[in-house]
């Protein structure tokens, strides 16, 4: 809607430039181009489902490409600043803020992307507690490979030494349980990063080798490494949601229903196996972890996962938000 005086007076202070919206019209923010398959995917569906909702009434406007803000980090922060009324943002590059959400990420949650939405849909009410927000969607892409350029990955002792990118804080420790030395670092900075040899491997879902040409600088993929989906989150400002009438809020939730989280999910599912194949037919070498190797993987993380599941998340612990995440 409309923004609110204090919104407006966010963004004037952050110097931004957005047109003013009309009386009907949300703003939508994401840092990736208006190409990025995310706004094919669930965006651009989210905006089509909410105009049809509301018979035209309440419309959306894109800023791709970080017209709003582009650095990926803040996107939470711009929802809370009210410079934006939606904005795509991912959980993981602050995950001391999101514990719950980013319980998603650790070994043993899910496998497929699909999958791993269908944990976040289990546990989606005691998420959007975490957030100053209304979810909209919450859904995953797959669970991570191992994407290096110098040295392939066959067994527990390749890892020795290697400096490995996460995706998240709390994915570090258990990149370090295996020998490897690990660094949080945002999605556009590691094609670069892989590159100039500031990092030796990105662990990440394969769908990013299509979007972000990792596989490029790859030489070798290990198609399997320790860990699950990372999650993504469609928000809208809570003060704004507020504000809506009861009709309008009927209008949200409804283009805003669990069928927009699967369709990020189900997306993630067929770009993985797009960008597996890419990379593949870019002659990247692809080496599969036989069971017996990945039990002594999993057997090095033991003590650290039990440790972790003991760990406060908010009002629960890890354990127990990975349980809520549990297929029944």
């Amino acid at each position: 809607m409309k923004h609110l005086g204090i919104c407006a007076a966010a963004a004037l202070a952050l110097g931004l430039t957005a047109p003013k919206a009309e009386a009907e019209e949300l703003s939508l923010a994401y840092f990736m181009g208006p190409g990025h398959p995310m706004n094919a995917a669930v965006f651009t569906p989210f905006a089509e489902a909410l105009a049809e909702a509301s018979g035209g009434e309440m419309t959306v406007q894109m800023y791709p490409g970080g017209a709003l803000n582009s650095a990926p980090p803040r996107q939470y922060g711009i929802l809370l600043d009210g410079v934006a009324d939606i904005v795509f943002a991912l959980p993981g590059y602050t995950g001391e803020v999101f514990p719950m959400t980013n319980a998603v990420t650790l070994p043993g949650v899910c496998g497929s992307a699909a999958d791993c939405t269908e944990a976040l849909l289990r546990a989606r009410d005691a998420l959007e507690t975490e957030y100053d927000a209304k979810m909209l969607a919450v859904w995953a892409n797959a669970a991570p490979v191992l994407i290096t350029r110098d040295r392939p990955v066959r067994t527990l002792e390749d890892l020795e030494g290697m400096i490995v990118r996460v995706t998240a804080s709390q994915d570090a420790p258990f990149a370090e349980a295996l020998g490897a030395s690990a660094v949080a670092q945002p999605v556009n900075v590691i094609n670069q990063n892989l590159t100039n040899g500031v990092i030796d491997a990105i662990a990440i879902g394969p769908s990013a080798i299509v979007s972000f040409n990792l596989h490029e600088p790859a030489n070798y993929i290990t198609t399997w490494f320790p860990g699950s989906g990372s999650a993504f989150v469609l928000l809208m400002n809570r003060e704004v949601y507020d504000g809506l009438t009861e009709e309008q809020q009927g209008w949200v939730d409804a283009a805003a229903d669990d069928a927009l989280s699967r369709a990020g999910g189900e997306f993630y599912d067929r770009a993985g196996a797009r960008g597996l194949a890419l990379a593949e037919e870019a002659g990247v070498e692809m080496i599969d972890i036989p069971e017996e190797e990945r039990a002594r993987w999993n057997a090095a993380l033991a003590d650290l996962l039990a440790e972790t599941r003991a760990q406060s998340a908010g009002p629960m612990t890890v354990g127990e938000v990975m349980d809520l995440m549990a297929a029944e």
